[in-house]
């Protein structure tokens, strides 16, 4: 198809992982969900901002030196000629340009709700990234990503991602607080299975996103995996389960 989406997203080293980055999952969910055929373009992270200056794609942020920050998830739409980055962003796009059949990815009047849900997650499960962001480097990463991402975290943290990692008793003190996180996560949604009740929204993708990541540093036979998908009465692997089908 000529017009079909193309989709900026990172490529893994990694066997049978087809994707693995949180922030471009809930793209990729989104586009799915919205039964919206698209094309994926493997991005390096060295290579992402000429990639998306090349399309047309507007940066998202600035580094904190001030040069523009380029990042992904990032889209180009050669049917209305729509060239963004950002998940929430590309998500109201989606709304807008292709209402369809299925329910809005962010319903009218929620977007500040689905907002501070995003940012709210992202909060809770802070813990997590010390776990993962090592791991990403060694599992998933191809050698220029491998390095780039080193060396711009150190850049922004001061400090090697290795590093993060918890050492000796501080690994079942830390894991305890990744938990924690999911459950906090898990009494904002009481019963319903979805954050707006029995309705997939962009809020779900953003959970899944996460959800991914941890199944595809870790594998699915992994420890680490099976107690995530089992916490809260399995409510994290269910939520894996039923979004399987986007």
């Amino acid at each position: 198809m000529t017009n079909m989406i193309t989709f900026y997203d990172f490529p893994s080293k990694k066997d049978g992982v087809e994707a693995w980055n949180p922030n471009t999952w809930k793209t990729r969910l989104s586009l799915r969900y919205k039964g919206l055929p698209f094309k994926t373009v493997w991005v390096e992270y060295p290579d992402v901002e000429s990639t998306l200056k090349a399309a047309g794609i507007p940066p998202t942020s600035q580094w904190p030196d001030g040069r523009p920050t380029y990042t992904l998830p990032a889209i180009v739409d050669p049917s209305t000629g729509a060239a963004l980055a950002d998940s929430l962003i590309i998500a109201e796009y989606l709304d807008k340009t292709y209402p369809g059949d299925k329910p809005l990815l962010i319903p009218s009047g929620t977007k500040a709700l689905q907002t501070a849900y995003a940012e709210a997650v992202r909060a809770s499960l802070g813990p997590l990234f010390q776990f993962l962001m090592g791991r990403t480097c060694e599992t998933l990463l191809n050698p220029s990503s491998d390095e780039y991402f080193r060396r711009t975290r150190k850049e922004y943290m001061g400090m090697d991602i290795d590093a993060l990692a918890p050492q000796g008793e501080r690994v079942k003190e830390e894991w305890k607080n990744v938990e924690a996180g999911f459950g906090k996560i898990a009494t904002w949604l009481k019963a319903d299975e979805f954050a707006m009740g029995n309705t997939v929204s962009f809020a779900d993708f953003v959970v899944a996103g996460f959800l991914e990541w941890c199944k595809n540093v870790w594998g699915e036979d992994s420890q680490q995996w099976k107690d995530v998908a089992s916490w809260h009465d399995g409510r994290w692997g269910k939520l894996v389960r039923n979004l399987e089908v986007y």
